[in-house]
């Protein structure tokens, strides 16, 4: 089996950093340059999209090689399915190098589907999707996410009003089938084809906020309305599946009174009522991510818990794991 360490934290918890200290390029410890990071955060795959995601910088990158990121036009659906492929074939590469594979982000779905593996759900059914996306189209992403509510209440407890792909998707496998997705039996055992060591970092909500709140202040001042600018004039707008991503979905939220085809944000006033209730918005929406991602790794066979603070801890175990594991390499 392919021993793979998989680190999950919500954003702001310093996975990166985590990684970086024990095997970047610049590490100390015995194991530096003998990993490599499998991203699994389910908007850094899209090309473009930098600061909104926290994608790691060029410095951090060239300390620790990053995989499935920029990997995706925004403008193109890139689910679940396409990424565990991606990371599969990630970490078979940086295996072959006698390295080991780290997989860590804050997208819960992501790594519990790279833990267990995803369901047997039918396939696709071309006519039924299209009929699906014309009613999104006519109706828009509120009026399907209560079409949702009401056939499989329990898939609708886990997706966003607007990530009108898995909305689809989940109205999809309904119609073709006549059972709810979440009826569909998800795997309770982690996959075979390799030998885990599972890391759940956690920190108390009061300082996971704060650093939260501080996070989206930096991608402000990085230039993130400039950013958003510069995707627009592209022609990458609401309906790119990128867009959909927090950080990015609320420029297009009507409710702030917000409208990008009218609206230049890299000329716009930073401190403007505009600018400070998108922040919040943002900030809101950030928050009940993170707290929401950890219910995807409850039940996770042999997962160990530790806060952030006990970085010795985090660092024993994980090279207690890479000592074992060299000659499977």
């Amino acid at each position: 089996m392919l021993p793979v360490i998989v680190i999950f934290a919500p954003t702001a918890c310093g996975k990166t950093a985590l990684a970086r200290e024990i095997f970047g390029k610049s590490s100390l410890s015995y194991f530096k340059g003998m990993g490599e990071v499998v991203s699994a955060d389910s908007q850094a795959v899209y090309k473009g999209l930098d600061i909104g995601t926290a994608k790691p910088s060029a410095e951090e990158r060239e300390d620790i090689p990053h995989h499935c990121i920029d990997i995706a036009d925004p403008r193109m659906q890139f689910g679940v399915g396409e990424w565990l492929e991606e990371a599969d074939r990630a970490c078979r590469e940086i295996a072959s190098r006698k390295k080991f594979p780290i997989v860590t982000g804050g997208s819960g779905f992501y790594i519990r589907s790279f833990l267990l593996g995803l369901p047997s759900t039918p396939e696709s059914d071309p006519e039924i999707r299209r009929q699906i996306k014309e009613r999104l189209a006519q109706k828009g992403a509120y009026a399907l996410y209560q079409e949702l509510k009401e056939c499989d209440l329990e898939s609708a407890k886990k997706i966003r009003v607007h990530d009108s792909y898995r909305v689809c998707r989940a109205l999809e496998v309904f119609y073709s089938s006549g059972k709810a997705l979440s009826s569909y039996a998800v795997p309770d055992k982690l996959r075979s084809c390799y030998d885990f060591c599972i890391i759940v970092l956690t920190r108390s909500r009061e300082d996971l906020y704060s650093r939260i709140n501080a996070r989206v202040d930096s991608m402000f001042d990085q230039g993130l309305c400039e950013e958003i600018s510069g995707l627009y004039s592209q022609g990458i707008g609401s309906d790119a599946p990128g867009m959909k991503a927090i950080g990015y979905g609320e420029f297009f939220d009507p409710s702030l009174g917000i409208d990008p085809a009218k609206m230049d944000f890299s000329k716009i006033d930073k401190n403007s009522d505009c600018i400070r209730n998108l922040k919040e918005k943002i900030k809101m929406d950030s928050r009940r991510y993170a707290k929401r991602q950890y219910t995807f790794m409850r039940g996770i066979p042999n997962a160990l818990s530790f806060d952030m603070e006990d970085r010795k801890s985090i660092e024993q175990e994980i090279l207690r794991f890479c000592r074992s594991r060299m000659e499977s390499l």
